[in-house]
């Protein structure tokens, strides 16, 4: 990290000396390196034995997957809190791979597909805390506190009063809950499936604060861009080959597996190949839909979807031309991906998203340096289709037929007049009534699209909050990166907000309630509100750089310049 330069100066050149560190700075350093390999040593020591201590007495008492999560899970969360920032790196890292860890190493047990969230919350539990002690706001922007508080205090008065009652009074849950599980409800958890809806609900909008706080640099920012390029790539590569397997009859097709009737058209884990979990393969009713590395069909989706933004984010602002075309690969791989995976939503909205990137954030009149990759990129896709004509017919007329069969908008207007008659009360139904993850813990409908979900569980309040919430985002979020005079952060900026905008207000089925779209719209919304303050660093630093040039001969000053461009 530092240098430590003679202080001898050469004859007949001119150079400014660095300064040195003196002895007493260099002992200070010296003790702060040995007290954070201390802390490290200290850190990994206690979670050892951690696993060890509860892992085998737990493993004799309960089965062994429980161990496992309570023996795992414990050391991940301290290791987490102690290292903060580098839990958050690993759990955006780890995601994507969560849905294969959890069918094919652990064996698919619900628990384990909390694990993710055993990184991101003692992290941003630690942030919290380390703000707090060094008297900083957790919270930013500050103007988020009022739109935020409202949502809050909307979702604790039907998680308290509606979800309360269902669970310590009889007559109020025969009266709130679905009538066929009335005599039921008390066997159930209304509260804790309260809970667990509002986890679901606001649970990861503190990794908008923590993601603020974790990429303060241009180096961390352009980090966290590529990594995702790479993580894209290699998914869609892992996607494609498990296309291949189940195509080639390596991995058995879903009517191999004797599978009739509609069963033929669900996701079964028992036909899952290669990575990730369910899937359906049915060649002879035209049915696929595949998992990708995650749990579900719907999950690698949003996937796509997400990175068919972030990929074209890097292929048009990244400073670096390699990593620009490592953007546009990825901006081939995950359409082709769209493609195959059989997910109708995500074979309309990538080509949608790229088209409404390019137009809104102005990128149509650089398409012109990118022609020659577009061209190449084209082929390779003309190529795929022309090898698979079967393939693009086929998702070309299950594209037509569900839209023709249930317009979107009447879709979702049907959908809305449904929840509209089940109101019971100002507050809705309950926290997590609407939200198929929280069916552990009670009866829960299924409402497939996410506004008609809030009105369902929440009401007319709850619903009016989480919409002036989101509006609130993409408001501040356009003024921050607004703010930029950087070219490339501004074109970073316009990317992720056209994303965050879009996802605001996306009234088709629920994005922000499903990961990894939820986790990327709260990071990236935390990512724009920093670049106001990494851009002025930038500024700083191309100040400083212009300065020294000034003080340069002319011959010198020409050779700075052309490596500045």
């Amino acid at each position: 990290m530092f240098k430590f330069k003679s202080r001898k100066k050469k004859k007949g050149k001119s150079r400014t000396e660095e300064p040195t560190l003196t002895r007493k700075e260099l002992a200070q350093l010296k003790r702060q390196r040995s007290a954070a390999r201390k802390k490290f040593i200290q850190t990994v020591s206690i979670c050892f034995a951690c696993i060890v201590l509860l892992g085998v007495p737990l493993s004799l008492i309960v089965n062994v997957k429980m161990a496992m999560a309570v023996a795992l899970g414990l050391p991940v969360m301290f290791f987490s809190y102690q290292y903060p920032r580098l839990s958050l790196w690993f759990f955006l890292i780890y995601m994507p791979f969560s849905g294969t860890v959890v069918y094919w190493v652990v064996g698919g047990n619900a628990i384990f597909q909390l694990a993710k969230d055993a990184f991101y919350l003692p992290a941003a539990l630690a942030l919290a805390v380390e703000c707090y002690r060094n008297k900083k706001n957790f919270l930013y922007p500050k103007d988020l506190k009022m739109t935020l508080g409202l949502l809050l205090f909307c979702a604790l008065m039907t998680l308290l009063i509606v979800n309360g009652s269902m669970q310590f009074l009889w007559d109020s849950c025969s009266a709130i809950a679905d009538p066929s599980v009335g005599k039921n409800c008390k066997e159930k958890f209304p509260l804790l499936q309260g809970l667990l809806g509002l986890k679901v609900l606001a649970g990861y909008v503190p990794l908008m604060f923590s993601a603020y706080l974790l990429i303060d640099t241009k180096k961390k920012l352009l980090w966290v861009t590529r990594t995702h390029v790479i993580l894209a790539i290699t998914c869609c590569v892992l996607n494609i080959i498990q296309y291949q397997l189940l195509r080639s009859g390596i991995c058995p097709s879903t009517e191999a597996l004797g599978v009739t009737g509609d069963d033929l058209f669900k996701a079964s884990l028992d036909a899952k190949c290669l990575v990730g979990g369910a899937l359906t393969y049915t060649p002879s009713q035209g049915q696929i839909r595949l998992p990708g590395t995650f749990v579900s069909p719907w999950h690698w989706a949003w996937f796509l979807n997400s990175n068919s933004a972030l990929t074209f984010a890097t292929a048009f602002s990244d400073p670096s031309f390699l990593w620009r075309i490592g953007g546009m690969l990825g901006m081939g791989v995950v359409f082709i991906s769209a493609v195959i995976s059989g997910q109708r939503i995500a074979t309309i909205l990538v080509p949608a998203i790229i088209v409404t990137l390019l137009i809104l954030t102005g990128q149509v009149a650089n398409l012109k340096r990118f022609l020659p990759i577009a061209v190449i990129l084209s082929l390779l896709l003309t190529v795929a289709a022309a090898n698979n004509p079967e393939l693009i017919q086929e998702r070309l007329n299950s594209t037509v037929e569900r839209i023709s069969h249930a317009p979107p908008h009447k879709f979702i207007q049907e959908q809305f007049q449904w929840s509209i008659d089940e109101q019971r009360g100002p507050l809705g139904r309950g926290l997590g009534t609407g939200t198929n993850s929280t069916r552990m813990f009670g009866h829960a409908v299924l409402i497939e699209t996410f506004h008609p979900k809030l009105l369902y569980e929440m009401g007319w309040a709850g619903l009016l909050a989480f919409i002036i919430f989101t509006s609130h985002i993409a408001y501040l979020t356009f003024k921050h990166y607004r703010k930029v005079k950087d070219k490339s952060l501004r074109s970073f900026g316009s990317s992720f907000w056209v994303f965050i905008f879009i996802l605001s207000f996306f009234p088709y089925w629920y994005p922000l309630d499903t990961d990894p779209v939820c986790v990327y719209y709260w990071f990236f919304a935390g990512v724009i509100f920093r670049l106001p303050e990494i851009d002025k660093e930038e500024q700083k630093k191309l100040k400083a750089a212009r300065e020294s040039e000034l003080q340069l001969p002319p011959k010198r000053r020409k050779k700075a310049k052309q490596r500045v461009a």
